[in-house]
């Protein structure tokens, strides 16, 4: 049995509750980032090959246990190749250069404007360089999105770098069916929307939103960010994404106010979600992924190279988000969306996709085990928690699951503060304690707790009495 280990935020059969789904972060602030990695995992998972997540966060120090346990060492990643992804690109690097087993990147991708012009990225091209040879020595080529990470890696000297898009689209193998169910939208289509707060907020998506919600009764917005579902499940503001009331995840929205949004946990319920909608359409490439895997036609409003790639690779129907009037109808991407180029290509890319997986060492579920089948049985037989919802109420079932997750939170961590006054007093006395945030010395942790959840309970509890 080959062990492989899959840089993910968690594997596909954890059926997270919503309140430890949060505090943990299992989606790495953006639930898109389980669609390519949970499509990973399915791909790989063969009879004779076991994956194992071993969660997002980058342990150097597990260089050792990694090498004894498992025999290759997958990191499927999105856009990597940024200036705010540096760090961590550093600490993935200094952990890989520890590794003495293969390591395979299947499909990373670089930012920048929808211009192509890598001059952004200049910074953090020793970084770039740095990771990729780290793996290109422990692996026969990387994969990348598309044709400007291939440029932006080959002008740096790398030859083995293969397109191979996003592991995502691939979740279901060779099979990608996508047509359009009606022959235009009108007032009763289902419509799903997405978007960064970026895109709302600067890039012209908010008017189009408030539109497409005038004109469409049954629009629902689907948010990704972490950010997004603590405001829907706590209506907590405290992230700075909370100043931006142009989106839809903001309890001052209509749509929150109306239950017209989500955000999903698990891909699994998001993707069965989707099969009852229309059409799909928005500024999140993973977003609408999810649409196209569910068989719901869907346009991306490409505001990046990241997702332009992507789309120019796959032939999904898209737009510059830069070039979108104010006043666009939904029904107008539907029309011109043409799926051809999508389904058509899909057979060859997958193929060149295997291939990768091929050349690396790897075997998938659709060549070499079952297609799937057993890991989708598996699935079903899960309960995975619905779409997070807005809080707009104060009932006794809703208060009471937050409610005891903050209990159990405070006695974990009245625990944890004992056990560490206990550890505090075997230390010499010349040891000092370093202070905490000021204001904050002699307050006890429930108190702190209290003061951190206190101000979004009683917003909900207010709302709800309204």
């Amino acid at each position: 049995m080959k062990r492989i280990l899959l840089r993910s935020g968690k594997s596909p059969y954890d059926a997270v509750p919503v309140e430890e789904a949060l505090h943990q972060d299992v989606f790495a602030t953006n639930s898109g980032n389980l669609i390519f990695s949970d499509a990973t995992h399915k791909i790989l998972e063969t009879p004779r090959t076991e994956v194992v997540s071993n969660g997002i966060r980058t342990d150097v120090a597990a260089a050792g246990r990694i090498n004894e346990e498992f025999d290759a060492f997958v990191v499927p990643l999105a856009n990597a190749f940024r200036p705010s992804f540096e760090a961590q690109l550093r600490r993935l690097t200094r952990l890989i250069g520890k590794l003495k087993i293969p390591v395979i990147v299947p499909g990373i991708g670089a930012q920048t404007g929808l211009n192509y012009n890598p001059a952004r990225l200049k910074p953090i091209e020793p970084a770039v360089r740095e990771f990729v040879s780290a793996v290109l020595e422990r692996s026969a080529s990387i994969g990348v999105r598309g044709e400007f990470t291939e440029k932006y890696l080959r002008d740096m000297g790398f030859n083995d770098v293969e397109v191979i898009g996003c592991p995502s689209l691939f979740m279901y193998g060779e099979r990608l069916d996508v047509r359009k169910r009606a022959e235009s939208l009108g007032p009763e289509s289902r419509i799903a929307v997405n978007g960064s707060h970026s895109a709302m907020r600067t890039q012209g998506l908010d008017p189009v939103v408030r539109n497409a919600h005038a004109r469409y009764p049954h629009l629902r917005f689907i948010g990704q960010n972490l950010s997004d579902a603590r405001q829907l499940h706590w209506r907590d503001l405290s992230d700075p994404n909370g100043t931006v009331t142009e989106m839809p995840t903001h309890p001052d929205h209509p749509m929150f106010r109306e239950d017209k949004v989500r955000v999903y946990i698990d891909p699994v319920t998001w993707i069965d979600d989707l099969r009852g909608f229309d059409f799909s359409f928005g500024s999140r490439i993973h977003g609408n992924i999810a649409a196209l895997l569910a068989g719901t036609p869907a346009t991306v409003l490409c505001g990046d190279s990241r997702t332009l790639e992507l789309c120019r690779y796959f032939g999904i129907p898209h737009r510059q988000i830069t070039k979108l009037p104010a006043d666009l109808d939904p029904a107008e991407l539907y029309a011109e969306a043409d799926f051809g180029p999508l389904i058509r290509g899909h057979q060859e890319r997958f193929e060149r996709f295997t291939g990768f997986l091929t050349r690396n060492g790897l075997e998938n579920t659709f060549t070499h085990g079952d297609g799937g089948a057993a890991h989708e049985e598996r699935l079903r037989s899960l309960a995975f928690p619905p779409g997070v919802r807005p809080w707009n109420d104060a009932d006794v079932a809703s208060l009471t699951t937050r409610f005891g997750f903050l209990q159990s939170r405070i006695t974990e961590l009245s625990t944890e503060n004992v056990q560490l006054k206990r550890e505090l007093t075997r230390k010499p006395k010349t040891v000092k304690l370093t202070p905490g945030p000021a204001g904050t010395s002699g307050r006890s942790v429930y108190r702190l707790a209290r003061r951190a959840v206190g101000r979004p309970l009683r917003k909900a509890l207010q709302s709800g009495r309204q």
